[in-house]
């Protein structure tokens, strides 16, 4: 959810929004797995600016990838293989925008979301585990993802 152009998230145990960039939390954590699950893929950081346990972004459509100065996508012979060559990566940027979708930039490559509409079944992206219980879920037509309707 939007508030202007601050992003919105809740906390859990909290139905109110907060305004926060929470994808920019990951500036500066380390993506230290990456997990295939059926039909989605879960990317897992720590760091110092991570201490209960990893933060979670569960993909629910399959990012794009950026590795060794080529893009892969999920159709392409080789993409786990670049997925999981961005292990160990720092995250030194992210955008969350309409007409961009969700990107991390990591010293090691990196992942974007910006699927089209017919590849999303519910739900693009899933962002949990901070200390503090903010969450946030992103949908088609929704934050960063206006385009998509």
């Amino acid at each position: 959810m939007w508030m202007g152009k601050v992003p919105l998230v809740r906390r859990q145990g909290d139905a109110r929004w907060v305004a926060t960039g929470l994808l920019n939390r990951l500036v500066g954590n380390r993506l230290y797995s990456v997990e295939f699950v059926v039909d989605y893929v879960q990317l897992r950081f720590d760091g110092d600016g991570i201490s209960g346990g990893p933060v979670v972004m569960n993909c629910y459509v399959w990012p794009r990838v950026e590795f060794r100065g080529r893009w892969w996508s999920e159709t392409n012979l080789g993409y786990a293989d670049a997925l999981r060559g961005l292990i160990t990566g720092t995250v030194n940027t992210t955008v969350e925008a309409t007409g961009v979708g969700l990107r991390m930039d990591l010293d090691t490559g990196s992942v974007i979301l910006h699927p089209a509409l017919d590849e999303v079944h519910v739900e693009i992206a899933e962002l949990q585990g901070f200390d503090d219980g903010a969450w946030m879920v992103w949908r088609p037509g929704e934050e960063s993802f206006e385009d998509l309707v």
